[in-house]
């Protein structure tokens, strides 16, 4: 790929990132574009990891063995380019030492690249000035004014379509099941009759335990034909800030009705996985200080 490719290809989803995270789309863009060899480094090819994250500690998906600062390390290997933007995403939101950066505007670039440099993102001395200049050369700070793109259909509404919407070919999987995009960028399917957690992971090549932990299911569950089932993990923060409990509904519903983590709907409300909810009820499902700014004209 050139780097007119490359941005041409991800520079949508740096945006939708950005609108989710309050990461700069031109920090995000530039560093793929920099870790990555502009989508040609033997890590991206056949890992599809274009920010050159390692395995670290808790990581127990797939990997990829290389050469780095030392002999054989283990880096993440992903299904697609894009769960490795999603996952540089949570990567950052998820590790305390990136947590000051958020306190930077989505526009302040600079900051963000000098604190990626100070938090040790990169060995590199000069891995600020890197970015900076990627920048710069491309002009990618134009993406961190977009207010918004395209609206993607919710996932209710998806749950009708008879078509479906990819965020890059996958032409084995698409004669087998319609891969759907929610309107907070988590591709997901719905169940057919007879599907289980393991038959879905055979299907789009993946590990049962995806399939498991990316919906919040138990080990035996049985799927209803219809429900939901991502193939990504669901975000931190929903897109809406509120949802109004009905009758009979889990937090586990309201977790796959808008992609937005279990976990975060009990911490939001104070709540632990014993609390039971209540008709009428209203459950925080965003944060406000952290993406309030990010969703203008939305």
């Amino acid at each position: 790929m050139s780097k007119v490719d490359y941005i041409n290809e991800f520079k949508d989803q740096a945006i939708r990132e950005m609108h989710a995270t309050g990461i700069p789309a031109s920090i995000t863009l530039a560093q793929g574009m920099l870790e990555s060899d502009y989508g040609n480094s033997p890590l991206a090819k056949y890992a599809r990891n274009h920010f050159g994250i390692k395995c670290h500690k808790g990581w127990d998906g797939p990997s990829f063995i290389q050469d780095d600062d030392e002999a054989n390390e283990c880096f993440r290997k992903y299904y697609s380019a894009f769960d490795s933007y999603r996952d540089h995403s949570e990567f950052l939101m998820t590790r305390d030492r990136y947590a000051s950066l958020f306190d930077y505007k989505h526009t302040d670039y600079k900051n963000w690249a000098k604190g990626l440099k100070k938090a040790g993102y990169a060995t590199n001395p000069n891995y600020a000035d890197m970015l900076i200049k990627l920048i710069h050369d491309n002009e990618l700070h134009q993406f961190d004014n977009v207010k918004m793109l395209p609206e993607k259909q919710s996932v209710a509404e998806m749950k009708t379509e008879k078509t479906y919407t990819r965020s890059e070919p996958i032409p084995h999987i698409a004669s087998v099941s319609a891969i759907y995009v929610s309107d907070n960028s988590i591709k997901f399917i719905t169940a057919k009759n007879g599907d289980t957690p393991e038959k879905i992971a055979e299907r789009f090549d993946m590990g049962r335990w995806q399939i498991l932990k990316y919906n919040d299911l138990a080990k035996g569950s049985r799927l209803v034909e219809g429900e939901v089932i991502y193939l990504q993990p669901k975000r931190n923060n929903a897109k809406k800030e509120f949802h109004t409990v009905q009758q009979g509904e889990t937090v586990r519903e309201v977790s796959q009705m808008y992609g937005v983590k279990m976990k975060t709907i009990y911490k939001l409300n104070d709540l632990d996985e014993s609390s039971k909810l209540t008709d009428g009820q209203r459950l925080k499902i965003r944060k406000i200080g952290v993406l309030g700014a990010h969703f203008t004209g939305r």
